[in-house]
């Protein structure tokens, strides 16, 4: 049975479903940061899924790509699956911009997390249900 890592889980807001992955927003607000899960239990590379999970990854990683590409303007989405700090597969897309705090490196220990509030968070989810209004079963928050 599927269940994220509470890493994962403390650090996002789960924004809906993907036929293989699930979406997740990580809980910083200086970037437009997405994370997509394979819903499958006890994988942590690419290579472990099954090829047709495989294709799944890639077709969903990218149209979430383009789609974010396309409605945030970026001038480049970074895409990662590292896996040092939580095992569990997922990879990362973040909107990029060259005029973003990291820019050009990556941003991970660049800046401190600066969390959503209520209005960012608010507007971060209008947006992304018109990137993902097509992709997803679902796009809502679930906030604690």
């Amino acid at each position: 049975m599927f269940e994220l890592d509470p890493r994962l889980e403390a650090d996002t807001h789960m924004l809906g479903d993907f036929p293989l992955c699930r979406l997740l927003l990580m809980n910083d607000a200086n970037y437009p940061w997405f994370i997509l899960v394979p819903r499958r239990e006890g994988v942590r590379e690419i290579f472990e899924l099954s090829t047709d999970d495989q294709h799944a990854l890639l077709q969903e990683s990218s149209f979430l790509a383009e789609r974010l590409h396309t409605v945030f303007g970026a001038d480049k989405i970074n895409i990662a699956a590292l896996g040092n700090q939580v095992p569990q597969l997922h990879l990362h897309h973040i909107v990029r911009y060259e005029s973003d705090a990291a820019w050009p490196g990556p941003v991970w220990g660049a800046h401190p997390a600066r969390p959503y509030g209520q209005k960012g968070l608010a507007a971060m989810l209008l947006k992304v249900g018109m990137v993902l209004n097509e992709g997803t079963e679902q796009v809502e928050s679930h906030d604690d």
